[in-house]
């Protein structure tokens, strides 16, 4: 009975001190009540929560790890326990935070999803280019995959925001920081033959580089769509969006031996672990391929 109101106590904490979530809150309960439940089973029926030692903390991490949880699932019940004995500490429940020394395990990092060369370029080809409109489908898919922006970056541009003679583009990025980044020749192709459309559509300034049918600036959720439209018969890759695309430029610079320090400064990264992430892909599919291809493997 004491475990369910210490237990009740921190919640009311959480609730209304931290201003926590519901899911949250309830989040913590079940990791809290999968705790006493462990303690009970493999210690004693009638353990107080604020009597045991840090072994017991310990020893439930294991538990939980022996059960194939994944990471971040590990991580929630682990951070729960940790977090009602910081509670318990700070009311003078306890003389010591016992969980003060237990590392909440690191947070499972995803592998970004990217599609290929070829599904790329099939994808631009099944593009007529009969009119504006799938001019600008296709100087969208050029300019995310050749430049790796990132979808609002592209869409803040005006036509006056690429300088041709330089082959580059001014981004103004996160947190105001500006980068200059290359454009690729395709890209300047398509370029041509939509301006030559363009002022049928458009006259004022400044102009926005991209335009919806309402000849307003394209919003994220339509160039969502977009490409979400024009890769769904050409790829395999689970997400079909612009953050996709930035994720193929970098991982395909990289595949064909680009700096990573130069590909993260096109990323508009401002660490150089942000970039590593696509990294892993490149060793991930060469260990793939290596499978395939060697008799030993």
């Amino acid at each position: 009975m004491k475990n369910i109101l210490y237990i009740s106590s921190f919640l009311d904490y959480c609730r209304n001190e931290k201003q926590f979530s519901e899911k949250t809150l309830i989040t913590y309960r079940i990791a809290l009540n999968d705790f006493i439940e462990y303690i009970k089973t493999e210690f004693s029926p009638d353990i107080d929560l604020l009597k045991i030692e840090t072994y017991v903390i310990k020893a439930f991490l294991g538990w939980l790890d022996d059960r194939n949880l994944k990471r971040n699932s590990l991580r929630l019940k682990i951070s729960a326990v940790k977090s009602f004995y910081k509670f318990a500490f700070k009311k003078k429940l306890i003389n010591v935070n016992i969980s003060k020394m237990i590392l909440t395990p690191k947070k499972e990092k995803k592998l970004p999803n990217f599609v290929l060369e070829n599904e790329i370029n099939n994808a631009i080809k099944s593009i007529n280019q009969n009119n504006f409109w799938e001019i600008r489908d296709v100087l969208l898919i050029e300019l995310l995959y050749g430049s790796g922006l990132r979808i609002n970056e592209a869409l803040g541009l005006n036509l006056e925001s690429i300088n041709l003679f330089e082959r580059t583009i001014r981004i103004a990025g996160k947190g105001g920081k500006e980068r200059i980044v290359p454009i690729t020749s395709k890209f300047i192709e398509i370029l041509e033959k939509y301006k030559s459309e363009y002022s049928n559509y458009y006259k004022s300034s400044p102009k926005p580089l991209f335009l919806d049918k309402k000849f307003k600036r394209l919003s994220s959720a339509m160039a969502y769509k977009i490409v979400k439209k024009r890769f769904s018969l050409y790829t395999e890759s689970e997400k079909k969006s612009p953050h996709v695309l930035r994720h193929s430029f970098a991982t395909h610079l990289l595949d064909n031996g680009a700096d990573i320090r130069t590909v993260g400064e096109m990323l508009g990264h401002s660490s150089l672990s942000t970039t590593q992430v696509y990294t892993h892909i490149s060793v991930d599919r060469l260990k793939q391929a290596y499978k395939k291809a060697h008799p030993k493997a």
